[in-house]
C-alpha cells in the first residue's frame, strides 16, 4: 500500500508538471498569435478536454475569444479569435458543421434570406388566397376528355330546377299527406278499441 501511494503521488506530480508545461506552451503560442498582425484567427490541433479547458482559460486571460469545434472527443479542437475579428453566428455554425468559412458564400445566403423574407412580406400584404383546388379539373382530366369536350360540356350543362322534387306521376302512393295521416290515426283508434 505505501508503494502504491508513492506511485500515485508521483503520477499526480507528473500530471501536474505536464499541465504547467502545456499551459506555458499555450501562453507562448497565444502571445505569438496576438503579435501576428495578419492572422485574425488560429486553429489549434485536436486535444483532450483538460488541454482544451487550459487553452480556453489562457485565451480568456489574454482577452481573446475561443470556441471548441468537432464531433467526437478525439477530434475536438479549439479556435482562438482576436476581439476585433470576433466570429458571427453564421461563421460559428459553419465551423460547427465542419465547413470552412466563406464570407462570399455567407453574403450570398444572407441576400437570399432577405429576398425570401421580402417575398413572404409581399405575400402577406396581398392577403389570403381564396380556398380552392390546387389545379383545374379540366387540366387534370385533359388527357381523357380533351380540351374541347370540357368546354362543350360546360356550355351545355344546365341546372335541374326541379332538384329534390318528385312528380306525382312517379309516386307510388298518390294520397296527400293529410289523407295518409288520417288513415294512420284511424288504424290506431281501431287497434286501441280492439285491445279494450
Amino acid at each position: 500500500a505505501p508503494e502504491q501511494a508513492a506511485r500515485m503521488k508521483k503520477l499526480q506530480e507528473q500530471e501536474k508538471r505536464q499541465k504547467v508545461e502545456f499551459r506555458k506552451r499555450m501562453e507562448q503560442e497565444v502571445s505569438q498569435f496576438i503579435q501576428a498582425t495578419g492572422e485574425p484567427r488560429r486553429r489549434f490541433q485536436p486535444m483532450n478536454k483538460i488541454e482544451r479547458s487550459i487553452l480556453h482559460d489562457v485565451a480568456e486571460v489574454a482577452g481573446l475569444t475561443s470556441f471548441s469545434f468537432g464531433d467526437d472527443e478525439d477530434s475536438r479542437y479549439v479556435m482562438v479569435f482576436k476581439k476585433e475579428f470576433a466570429p458571427s453566428d453564421e461563421e460559428l455554425d459553419a465551423y460547427r458543421r465542419g465547413e470552412e468559412w466563406d464570407p462570399a458564400r455567407a453574403e450570398e445566403r444572407r441576400r437570399l434570406r432577405e429576398l425570401a423574407a421580402q417575398q413572404e412580406e409581399a405575400e402577406l400584404e396581398r392577403g389570403p388566397t381564396p380556398p380552392g383546388p390546387p389545379n383545374d379539373y379540366k387540366d387534370k382530366y385533359r388527357h381523357l376528355i380533351g380540351s374541347d369536350a370540357a368546354k362543350a360540356a360546360a356550355r351545355t350543362m344546365e341546372a335541374n330546377k326541379a332538384y329534390g322534387c318528385v312528380p306525382v306521376a312517379n309516386k307510388r302512393d298518390t294520397r296527400s299527406i293529410e289523407e295518409a295521416m288520417n288513415e294512420i290515426r284511424a288504424k290506431k283508434r281501431l287497434r286501441q278499441a280492439e285491445d279494450e
